[in-house]
């Protein structure tokens, strides 16, 4: 079949493409068409001609086609005119759905006549572009109908129809091209579909297939033409998308435990022409069975105490919404909103943008999970609790000390710190704080910095209000029982005013004691030789001063000899690139750049060679990616690149393979050419899935996958190449 590809990464119903092809998953159903005609006839007596040596028989022939070729324009004029995949002689014909799709890629491309009666199970007209996505079933299978010409307009899901075809390879699996096809009938959905394991559905084993499962709705999105289904299934997560139904409310069906009958339709990268994903595509609400309904009212569900919501009578009810009642310390209008309950506090993801006041009393229903040492609700909505006057929640006074023991998680805090600098590589206003022998971040998000924030000068003192986080780290090997011990925290806050300036930076500076001095000189001439002299000697000591401490800077954070970033740099960058991933339910990704053979390199022309190897590879890695990421030299030959707020996994992938591209060409060192060439590993992660650890392993994973493969390469991490061993 031919797959959709090129998810958000949100999980959002969008348009989505396969090759250069535009694929709209939705739109209205019109009436059924009829294609069938003299282009078969063509097809046919195309065949004979090819297949006869014989010269005058040719002639004879070609003079047959020339003549049908005139009736054929005459009779279905340039509606009906579609370019026919002429079919290798003596093939047979294909006269079942699975016979179609178990050909190999091969024997799918030399254009097997198929003939199918089989049942329309997904059409989507794909309103705006050039073919329909249609799938159809029968008894022995499923499979992708291909319409490259745009032909087909309108045809009912659960009609029976007759469809002559050509066998193609699809982009992924075999699909039936050319399509021309006869309404016969009605027959309704089959229902004998298949119930495989999300294993299974994730392995593209299932390509295509009918198939059904259970699992609970976690969300709905919509645009104009298409919903998609969050589900949670017992061992995993999926997307269900149908072509959107005029006046149905699909948000009720959140929080119903349902079954969906659906094709398994694979995610596509159309450049290594490997399955990245998968979605189910569901032809309309006739394929969904209701098995529980949600509550009719969410908010009469019984309330759970937030210090409970994790704990093992509480297990049982974590696969449905659950209801929390609280009131509210932050609020980031479509975000999230966090509440405090008792002593207990607790953050929710919402959509919901309506304004909430702090210390007001609210209800709040999602589904629970646990972020690093507290529980939070996910896809939630909140409703105002009637007849409870708000009741202004107070700060905490913490300590760093305090908060770095954990225990004040998602709790409303007040601490003070020094201001030591400001995260310029994040996109939200981040201050860098230090207290007692701990260093914290306050993050305001983008867009509420106003210009009081101008204020907040290196050195000044501050009084920071806010929503502590805790991060864990978790000690003990990956086989023993570990203990999960606060690492580091965070303060998030509401607004400019949750910032307060104690103390400002000491007035005594260079430039002051210089308008001391030169006071000092107009005051009195018996020392006006010494305050010359002394003037400018404080201007050169700032001076030098000022480019000792610049040159130290970037030493530390920058390499000598390629100019690029460090280990440390890039460790702060990437740090401050997963908080604000997962906090914007963004993605972002780590390539691994490794040159093949730069030892063979060094020892041929020498270290002066190598070395200027070093400086180009690293101008060519800037030239090649964006202003926004970070191209980081970890030692020797090796380099890394830090793409942060990625939406879509192919960016990195691009990318990646601009970078191969770009360092593949020679190198002009002395006379000498230089040859040269670099193996990339890619490793994409979603909101959800990002450590820094994790993907650090990965991407190193992909890097030696891509140099056992060849090199001169890119490698996309996979689940299958987590054992992977890395090259000493």
């Amino acid at each position: 079949m031919i797959p959709v590809h090129g998810a958000s990464s949100n999980g959002s119903p969008e348009r989505l493409r396969d090759g250069g092809r535009s694929f709209c998953l939705s739109h209205m159903i019109q009436d059924s068409i009829d294609i069938t005609g003299v282009n078969s006839n063509l097809g046919q007596v195309a065949v004979g001609l090819r297949s006869d040596g014989h010269a005058k028989a040719g002639l004879s022939r070609l003079g047959a086609v020339a003549a049908l070729l005139f009736a054929s324009l005459l009779l279905a004029g340039p509606a009906t005119t579609q370019v026919v995949k002429v079919a290798t002689v003596n093939l047979r014909t294909i006269t079942t759905v699975g016979g179609a799709h178990r050909l190999s890629s091969k024997e799918a491309a030399r254009g097997y006549p198929v003939h199918l009666r089989a049942v329309v199970t997904y059409f989507d007209p794909n309103i705006g572009h050039p073919n329909a996505n249609l799938f159809v079933h029968d008894a022995t299978g499923s499979i992708y109908i291909y319409d490259a010409q745009g032909l087909i307009r309108s045809l009912p899901v659960g009609a029976l129809i007759d469809l002559r075809g050509v066998s193609g390879p699809g982009q992924f699996a075999p699909v039936v091209e050319q399509p021309q096809i006869k309404v016969i009938g009605h027959s309704g959905l089959p229902g004998n579909p298949s119930r495989p394991s999300f294993a299974a559905l994730m392995s593209g084993t299932t390509d295509g297939e009918w198939v059904e499962v259970e699992g609970i709705v976690h969300s709905t999105v919509e645009d104009d033409h298409h919903v998609g289904l969050q589900l949670t299934l017992s061992d995993g997560n999926i997307t269900a998308v149908m072509v959107k139904e005029a006046g149905v409310d699909y948000s009720r069906l959140v929080d119903a435990k349902v079954r969906v009958r659906a094709h398994q339709c694979p995610l596509y990268d159309s450049v290594r022409k490997q399955m990245i994903g998968v979605r189910l595509m569901c032809p309309n609400l006739s394929a969904i069975q209701v098995l529980q309904p949600p509550p009719k009212d969410p908010f009469k569900l019984p309330m759970i105490p937030i210090s409970r919501l994790l704990q093992w009578d509480m297990v049982p009810l974590l696969a449905h919404r659950v209801h929390v009642q609280g009131r509210v310390t932050m609020q980031w209008p479509g975000a999230s909103v966090c509440i405090r309950e008792a002593e207990q506090g607790i953050c929710a993801q919402t959509d919901q943008r309506s304004h909430l006041a702090n210390g007001e009393l609210i209800d709040i229903v999602g589904f629970a999970k646990s972020e690093g040492s507290a529980p939070v609700l996910t896809d939630a909505i909140f409703s105002r609790a009637d007849g409870s006057p708000a009741a202004p929640v107070t700060a905490a006074p913490v300590t760093a000390n305090d908060a770095q023991r954990g225990g004040h998680e998602f709790q409303l805090v007040q601490i003070d710190g020094q201001l030591l600098s400001r995260d310029l590589a994040s996109a939200d206003t981040t201050l860098l704080l230090s207290s007692g022998k701990y260093i914290f971040k306050a993050i305001l998000p983008r867009g509420m910095a106003g210009p009081e924030a101008d204020a907040w000068e290196d050195g000044s003192l501050l009084r920071i209000t806010g929503i502590c986080s805790v991060q864990l780290n978790v000690q003990g090997n990956a086989l023993a029982l570990g203990t999960a011990v606060p690492s580091s925290f965070q303060v998030l806050m509401r607004s400019p005013a949750d910032v307060v300036v104690l103390q400002r930076p000491s007035w005594w500076t260079p430039t002051h004691a210089l308008v001391l001095l030169a006071l000092a000189f107009c005051a009195t001439l018996l020392v006006l030789a010494w305050v010359v002299v002394l003037r400018r000697r404080v201007e050169r000591q700032a001076i030098l001063l000022r480019e000792s401490e610049q040159r130290f800077r970037h030493m530390a954070l920058h390499d000598a000899l390629t100019g690029l970033a460090t280990r440390l740099l890039l460790e702060d960058r990437l740090n401050a690139a997963l908080v604000t991933a997962k906090r914007h339910k963004a993605g972002l990704a780590l390539l691994m750049v490794d040159l093949d053979k730069f030892k063979e390199t060094n020892d041929t022309f020498g270290h002066q060679a190598g070395d200027e190897v070093l400086r180009v590879t690293a101008d060519r890695l800037l030239e090649a990616v964006r202003k926004s990421d970070t191209v980081a030299r970890m030692g020797g030959d090796e380099f890394i690149v830090l793409l942060p707020d990625l939406r879509d996994p192919q960016i990195a992938e691009r990318i990646a393979a601009n970078i191969v591209e770009t360092l593949a060409a020679p190198i002009f060192f002395e006379g000498r050419v230089l040859p040269v060439s670099v193996s990339v590993g890619v490793c994409s992660a979603a909101a959800a899935e990002l450590d820094a650890d994790a993907l650090l392993k990965n991407v190193d994973a992909a890097l030696y996958h891509a140099k056992e493969h060849g090199r001169n390469r890119f490698e996309v991490f996979t689940p299958d190449l987590a054992g992977t061993q890395t090259e000493g």
